[in-house]
């Protein structure tokens, strides 16, 4: 089944921010740039890289809310693993 789920205006504002930000480091902006590609497109899903990386930058201690925010969009859309049937 496709992914159904978009980045919300909070979110979108919230990886714009980040984008835009000099001090922002290039996982949160990968983060954000996936949580920004899938603003208004429901069959994007999150690749297996970024999800890693919003992973990471929630983890981070040093990351701003707004780059968190951005992750956390970025991670919710990421596809259900397909496992093998047993």
């Amino acid at each position: 089944m496709a992914n159904k789920k978009v980045t919300g205006k909070k979110a979108a504002s919230n990886a714009s921010k980040t984008l835009r930000s000099k001090s922002t480091g290039k996982k949160s902006k990968a983060a954000a740039g996936s949580a920004l590609s899938q603003r208004k497109a429901p069959k994007k899903e999150t690749s297996s890289q970024s999800a890693t990386d919003a992973s990471r930058v929630l983890r981070d201690k040093r990351t701003s809310k707004a780059s968190k925010s951005a992750a956390g969009s970025t991670l919710a859309q990421k596809g259900k693993k397909k496992g093998k049937k047993k």
